[in-house]
């Protein structure tokens, strides 16, 4: 069973790599200096950010189930010992952050596909300036430019 996965994964992902791009290569924004995107690079990163997603959509759906069992399990602490009531919310605080950071991240992932798709990928969502071929290829769904995101992490 766990050798069928990935095939089923891999189907999927060839599924969804088929998907037509509305943008070319060579409409999206580099930097000054990068050379413009190629085909097989912006397919590498379609593929990746697609593989990520899958990867985030499994994740999150395993801690929505943990975090569903920890507050069904919850209860009202009654016959628990105040150990036992803390590692119970501490359990459901981790859940829920992890949670709302893996949801976070998947938002990423879709608006740098649906940006893909319309040709605003490498566009700055703050400055509107180029985020940097370079930049893109390492962090696929990064949305800042470095010094915004530099300032962003300031704050």
């Amino acid at each position: 069973m766990t050798q069928a996965a990935p095939a089923e994964k891999s189907a999927a992902t060839k599924a969804a790599g088929k998907k037509p791009r509305k943008a070319t290569p060579s409409s999206l924004v580099v930097l000054d200096g990068e050379d413009p995107w190629t085909r097989g690079e912006l397919d590498e990163v379609v593929r990746e950010l697609q593989e990520h997603q899958e990867r985030l959509s499994v994740i999150v759906g395993q801690s929505e189930e943990e975090l569903a069992r920890l507050m069904r399990d919850a209860g009202d602490g009654a016959g628990l010992d105040q150990a036992d009531v803390g590692a119970t919310s501490f359990e459901r605080d981790h859940e829920l952050t992890v949670l709302t950071r893996e949801r976070e991240a998947l938002s990423q992932i879709e608006r740098a596909l649906s940006h893909i798709d319309d040709g605003s990928y490498g566009v700055c969502e703050s400055c509107g300036n180029a985020i940097g071929k370079n930049r893109l290829m390492a962090v696929p769904h990064a949305t800042l430019c470095m010094s915004c995101k530099q300032r962003e992490e300031r704050r």
